[in-house]
This record gives C-alpha cells, sequence and structure tokens, in this order.
C-alpha cells in the first residue's frame, strides 16, 4: 500500500495525507467495523482470550453454529471448549493444548474439537496471536476460527476408502500389507511372534455362478461379520479381494491355539447362509504362518501362509494348514501331477478297489464303495487326495467320473446280483448340464439294474441352486440308481435337504466314530442322533473307519445298519472280490485291535534325537500324536528320557516305554496335534530368536540351524551305540 502512495505523491506523503493514515490504523472504532462487516458477511469467526486463558469474545454467529448459548462459552477456560486430538480419535485430550496456550506462542491453523455436545461432533480450526500490552506484557490471544467438520469428514472418507473394502468394511489389501510390515519391524525389535492365516472360500464360484453376483456380495459380507465376531479384538482382518480374507494375530504361536481358532473358522463359515431367500453353502481353506519361525519379512511370511493355504486347498479343502519347509517340495510334487494326470486315463494308469460294507448284524457284504486309485509308473501310488484336487481344477474330473461309473457298472455284472456298488460324485460332475444324460447313458450301455448302482453324493452339491438339485434327484430316483448322503455332519449339514432329499442311506463320517469309546468323548450320542434320525427317516445308515471291536460295538449298539473300515477289509482289487464270491464267501470277520488306540502314521524318514550333549541320527518308523516308534539306537534301557527333533524346530521330549535291541517305543511329554491334513506337528517350536542369541543370524527356521543350535561340542563320549539302518535295510 505505501508503494501506491508514493505513486500518487511523487514519492512523498503530504503532512494532511500521513496524519489522516494515523488516525485510520490507530482508529478501534473502524477496526471494529471492519470485523463486525467481516463477521455480518460470515466470512470469518474471531475470538479472544484473557491472560488465565478464559474466553473473553466468540463471534455470535460460532457460538450459534456450535448449538450453544452465550453465557455458556463466555468466561469458559478455552480447554474446557475445545480438545486437540486426531479427527480420527475419539480420545480427544487437551493436554497439548494447554502446552500451546501455556507457552504464549502463536496458533497456527491447529485443529481442535469442540466439546459440550454429546450428539454430534464439530471440529474448528483456530489460529491466533498473543495480545500484549504497551510494556510487552501478556494479556490473552486473539485469533480466527472456522468450521472444518465436513472437510475433515471427507478427508477421513478419502482416506477410508483407501485402507478399507466398500462391501464389508474391512480393512482391504493395501492396509493389511502395511500393518503387516510395520508389525513384523516392530515385534523383530522386541522378539515378538505373530500369526498370518490366509483364508480362501471353497465354492464360492458356484454360489456367484448360480445366485449371481449381487448374492455374492451380500455373502461376502455375512463372512466377514462371521468372521470378525470369532476373531474379534485379538487381531486384525481384512479382505485382500474377490473371496480371500487373511487374519493377522499378533503374540500368537501356538499352534495348538491356532489349529483351534482355524477348525472354528472352517465349521462357523462352512455353516448355511441365506440370501434374499435362497440358501448357500460354501466352505473355507486356511493357510498358516507364523514370524519369525516361517518367514522375517513380510512377503516371507505371506509367501509361507499361501503355500500353507495351497496345501489345504491340495488336502480336500474344508480343512486349514501350518506351513512347513515340506510344502515348497510339495508345490514342485503338484506341478509333475498336474502334467501327468492328463495322460493317466488314456495310459491305463487309473484303477479302481473297492471296501467292503457290509450288514452290522450278519458282517455280510451288502455293498461295495469303489474307490478310484491311480498307479504311477515311476512314482507308484499316489494318493487320491492329492490328485482328485487337482482333477477338479483342472477339468477332467467330469471324464474321469464318467468313466468310473462305467467300469463299476461292467464289473457289477460280475458280482452277486444282491451285492450294490456305491460310487462318489464329485459336486462338479454332478453340477454339470448332461449328468442325469450320462448316468441313463450308461445304465443303458451296460445293462446293469439300476437299483445296484448308488450315487454317494456329499452335501457340498446343495450349494446355489437348490430346486435344480432336488429336480435332479428325483430323475436319479425315477431312473431307479439309490442315493447315499457321505460325509454327513462335516462341515454343510442341514435337516431341512435332509428332509426334502430322497437319500436311502446317510454315511455317519469317521470322525464321529474314531475314538468314541475314549472317556469324556461325545461321538457315540452323535452316532446315536444320526443313527435314529435316519431311521425316522426310512433311510439306512454306514458307519465309516470302524478301525477296533470297541467301536465296533459301539455303533452296533446304536442301531447302525451297516459297517465300513479296516476291521473288515482294506480296498481291494475286483479279482479279489470275485474269487469270494466264486467261493461263496460273503463274510467279512472282524480282524483288528480290541481298543481304539491313537492313530498312528507310518513314516520312514532320518530324524534327530538328542539325549545329555550328544546328538544322534536315528529313524522314525511310526508317529502318532502320544508317541512315537524310532530305529537307531541299540539297547536303550526303559525310562530313558529323549528330545526328538522332528524338523523344522519342532522338538519333543519323549521318554522310552518299550525298547528291543535297536527299536524303541517313546511317549510324548505333551501330546502333537493335527496340522489340519493328515500330518502331526508339535504346538510349538524352537524360537528363531533363541538361535540367534546363540550367535547365528536371525532367519527363517531352517533344519541346518536348528541342528547346529541343538548340537553338542561332543567332549563325552556317547551313551548309545548308533546303529546302521541303511545297511540293515539293505540286507
Amino acid at each position: 500500500m505505501s508503494g501506491l502512495f508514493s505513486k500518487l505523491s511523487g514519492g512523498q506523503l503530504s503532512a494532511s495525507a500521513a496524519e489522516h493514515r494515523q488516525m485510520v490504523a490507530h482508529d478501534p472504532n473502524r477496526s471494529a467495523s471492519l470485523l463486525a462487516g467481516l463477521e455480518a458477511a460470515n466470512l470469518g469467526w474471531f475470538w479472544e482470550s484473557d491472560a488465565s486463558g478464559r474466553l473473553t469474545y466468540l463471534t455470535d454467529s460460532a457460538i450459534s453454529a456450535a448449538g450453544r448459548e452465550k453465557d455458556s462459552f463466555i468466561g469458559l477456560n478455552l480447554t474446557e471448549i475445545f480438545a486437540t486430538g486426531d479427527a480420527d480419535d475419539s480420545d480427544t485430550t487437551s493436554r497439548p493444548l494447554k502446552f500451546r496456550l501455556a507457552s504464549r506462542s502463536p496458533i497456527s491453523r491447529l485443529n481442535v474439537k469442540v466439546l459440550g455436545d454429546e450428539t454430534k461432533e464439530m471440529w474448528w480450526e483456530i489460529s491466533a496471536t498473543p495480545r500484549l500490552d504497551g510494556h510487552g506484557n501478556f494479556e490473552g490471544f486473539h485469533g480466527t476460527a472456522r468450521d472444518i467438520t465436513r472437510s475433515l469428514a471427507q478427508s477421513r472418507d478419502s482416506e477410508r476408502a483407501a485402507q478399507y473394502d466398500s462391501l464389508t468394511g474391512l480393512a482391504n489389501r493395501f492396509r493389511m500389507a502395511r500393518q503387516l510390515e510395520q508389525t513384523l519391524k516392530t515385534f523383530k525389535q522386541s522378539k515378538r511372534s505373530c500369526a498370518v492365516m490366509l483364508l480362501d472360500l471353497d465354492l464360492f464360484k458356484k454360489v456367484n455362478d448360480t445366485l449371481g453376483h449381487p448374492a455374492g456380495d451380500e455373502l461376502l459380507k455375512q463372512v466377514a461379520v462371521r468372521i470378525n465376531k470369532l476373531v474379534g479384538e485379538t487381531g486384525e482382518i481384512g479382505r485382500l479381494g474377490g473371496d480371500e480374507f487373511q487374519i493377522i494375530l499378533p503374540d500368537k504361536d501356538d499352534r495348538g491355539e491356532l489349529a483351534d481358532l482355524s477348525k472354528r473358522l472352517v465349521q462357523m463359515l462352512s455353516q448355511p447362509y441365506s440370501i434374499e431367500g435362497a440358501r448357500a453353502i460354501i466352505g473355507c481353506s486356511i493357510g498358516v504362518a507364523i514370524a519369525p519361525y516361517d518367514g522375517i519379512d513380510a512377503s516371507d511370511l505371506i509367501k509361507a501362509a499361501d503355500l500353507a493355504l495351497y496345501a489345504a486347498k491340495d488336502a480336500g479343502r474344508g480343512t486349514y494348514r501350518f506351513y512347513s519347509s515340506q510344502l515348497s517340495q510339495s508345490a514342485h510334487f503338484r506341478q509333475r501331477i498336474e502334467d501327468d494326470l492328463r495322460d493317466a486315463l488314456s495310459q491305463g494308469e487309473l484303477l479302481i478297489q473297492y471296501q467292503p460294507i457290509v450288514d452290522a448284524k450278519t458282517h455280510n457284504v451288502a455293498s461295495l464303495e469303489a474307490l478310484l486309485r491311480w498307479e504311477h509308473p515311476e512314482r507308484g501310488r499316489v494318493s487320491p487326495a492329492e490328485f482328485i484336487p487337482v482333477a477338479e481344477e483342472l477339468g477332467i474330473i467330469t471324464e474321469i467320473g464318467e468313466w468310473v461309473l462305467e467300469q463299476v457298472c461292467i464289473q457289477l455284472g460280475y458280482c452277486p446280483t444282491e451285492v450294490r456298488a456305491a460310487v462318489n460324485v464329485s459336486p462338479i460332475q454332478f453340477a454339470s448340464d448332461d449328468f442325469y444324460s450320462t448316468v441313463d447313458r450308461i445304465l443303458t450301455k451296460t445293462g446293469v439294474d439300476p437299483s445296484r448302482v448308488e450315487l454317494e453324493i456329499t452335501e457340498s452339491v446343495f450349494v446355489g441352486d437348490l430346486d435344480r438339485t432336488l429336480d435332479l434327484f428325483k430323475q436319479l430316483k425315477g431312473r431307479g440308481v439309490r442315493l447315499s448322503l457321505d460325509d454327513f455332519g462335516t462341515g454343510y449339514s442341514s435337516l431341512s435337504y435332509l428332509r426334502d432329499a430322497p437319500f436311502d442311506k446317510v454315511k455317519i463320517d469317521q470322525s464321529f466314530v474314531r475314538g468314541c469309546t475314549e472317556e469324556g468323548n461325545n461321538n457315540g450320542a452323535l452316532v446315536s442322533a444320526i443313527v435314529s434320525m435316519a431311521k425316522a427317516l426310512k433311510m439306512e445308515t454306514v458307519a465309516e473307519g470302524i478301525e477296533a471291536k470297541d467301536e465296533l460295538a459301539m455303533v452296533t449298539a446304536h442301531g447302525a445298519t451297516h459297517l465300513q473300515g479296516y476291521l473288515f477289509s482294506t480296498p481291494i482289487s475286483i479279482e479279489e472280490l470275485l474269487t469270494r464270491f466264486e467261493n461263496k464267501e460273503l463274510e467279512f470277520k472282524p480282524r483288528g485291535p480290541e481298543k481304539y488306540r491313537s492313530e498312528r502314521r507310518t513314516e520312514f524318514r532320518r530324524i534327530g534325537l538328542i539325549h545329555g550333549d550328544s546328538r544322534y541320527d536315528v529313524f522314525l518308523r511310526n508317529i502318532s500324536k502320544t508317541g512315537a516308534r524310532i530305529e537307531g539306537l541299540l539297547d536303550v534301557p526303559i525310562g530313558t528320557e529323549f528330545v526328538l527333533d522332528l524338523g523344522d524346530g519342532q522338538l519333543a521330549i519323549a521318554t522310552v516305554r518299550r525298547s528291543d535291541g535297536f527299536t524303541q517305543g517313546v511317549e510324548f511329554e505333551t501330546q502333537l496335534i493335527s496340522d489340519g491334513a493328515q500330518g502331526l506337528c508339535t504346538r510349538h517350536r524352537v524360537s528363531p530368536y533363541q538361535i540367534e542369541a546363540a550367535g547365528r543370524p536371525l532367519g527363517a527356521l531352517t533344519n541346518s540351524a536348528v541342528a547346529a543350535y541343538t548340537g553338542a561340542m561332543q567332549s563325552a563320549p556317547k551313551a548309545f551305540v548308533e546303529v546302521d539302518i541303511g545297511a540293515q535295510i539293505r540286507r
């Protein structure tokens, strides 16, 4: 402005102009008039406080906007009116504001929350400068304010949209990645653990295809609610996209607790969903990895969890799996399976075996369950649990299923007419549009009596279009085919479709039979309930997986009409069956242990054994939750305590209970747990932080690092003689 005056006066101010300028500059009435004009035009709010921090002035429109009376503002301390804090944080503390006021420093664009009204949230931006008298004494603040509630809400919404999934309200992939990275960085410094769970919904695509994408979106919302109900405040939950979810669980490394949570998640997410009057059923597979054991950095940990998830889906879905170093090898093995499976059928590598299902009263064979087997020319027998999921993903399960059905119908022609055969039907095969016509064509071609053919259906076929499923059942029943509900009670169970569907038989899953006679086990009551329900619906029942005579007695006492399991027979070839039939050997007598014992896995692998200051190499022959059989040490006294290094940092304290030459039976101090598939694992592992403290670099667990950590200086002679098991085998 001085520049403008200079131009008008040729560079010099007249005396009258200078006097006028000084009058204007010091005219309080004019200043007040200017402020009043700004306030009247609603172009600004102004406020003033005294030296003690009490509010002495505030623009009337600001008071009105706050929904307060003038008397309720004026005279209050500023810390009673405003509170500083993050706009996303409900815990707004006035301490920072107190500090700013006490320092008597200028305040520039400070966000404060207006206190006093619990019904709405209001945020202002305030600025102020200290007021000083002619002697430089502090008299208070005067400044400006403006309402930023709406702009902050918009900013908050934008920030939320960038970090949260708009459909479910859960954290999105970006936020979960950042959260995991920050958590692992912090926990690495404080030597803490963190578990990551990756969840993938099974059969979700079928819901989208049959009920539409809006139904799929609604299903995802309900899934998010169920996950949050189980996890709650114990972890961070996110949706990565599609039907993939992630859970971050700080300070979790007990695989027993993680297994329990995984099982509850699988069970809860497998319960039916109601979507706009339609019924939807899905499943869930889970992969679990734990830092620092399975990875130090976020990328490594996610890769480990992803491999575990992959393994869970390969195991048949509807389960969980912990990461182990063997999974990397399994991933390569799966790729080789994919490459070879396409040619397995044309090369004649697939074959069918049969497991007898016997009458509960006579133990005579009543029907046969056809079981598909793959005899690979190089790798030998490949488990169906490994190649059936691959066949489904490759889209060749329908072709394989048709071949199995036709072969069974042909082979039934050589069996006694009173014997039936059950064929497992994949949900993908059942969902094909030409399934009925395929069954009809095969029955006509082979000439088999349709009543001798049982189609075993799992509960997952009820996903999606229920009307279509029930119509197909009616068609099949009209053709004379029998229907059997397989694996009842393992995830999708519902009495409504059991009431509506025309099943002839219900198969009680082996998980209800196994260990049913153990003290405190409720499986017996569940078997009784299923049998009673099936009887009321005029259905037969098959108790699967019977392996001990006490299990046989229990299921028979509860009224199961048919029995199946290794106690009567393992799966056998059609040739062996025909020989029995020709010799009139229809009875399969129970042969096996009197009582159920913990399931043992047959293994043959080298493991480490630690005793005192010595480490030995021994062979693991079999293993159960409670103990194991090892070979490699000679004449070990009963009662000797060992530590078995089972690999991947799994150390199990064990006591010798049986000893014969170079073979020992040991009992674990702490029972092992299921890894979610068919394996066993320890609840806890050697911590990489312990290995780091022993002088090695921090990193994910490796067998070599654990061996070095548990290895001894060997200053004393070994207490036991090692036997070369390899030489024994070669002889």
